[in-house]
């Protein structure tokens, strides 16, 4: 399969040697990735954690059941 694009880039590069791996080190490639994202995922959301803690201590947070306060807040 051919990459459409009148540049190659290195992206493209890499796209375009995937498509002619193997089918078994494509699958594995697959799993490699999903595994990659989902630890970077889980990194993202410990350090938004991480975050937020220091602003609840820093008082910063604004906490609201009130629906008009909190349309003010966004």
């Amino acid at each position: 399969m051919k990459i459409m694009s009148s540049a190659s880039t290195p992206f493209n590069n890499i796209v375009e040697t995937i498509y002619n791996m193997p089918l078994e080190d494509r699958i594995e490639l697959k799993s490699l990735l999903e595994h990659n994202i989902a630890d970077s995922r889980r990194e993202e959301t410990a350090l938004s954690y991480k975050e937020a803690q220091e602003e609840h201590k820093a008082r910063k947070l604004t906490f609201s059941d009130d629906t008009d306060e909190l349309l003010k807040i966004l």
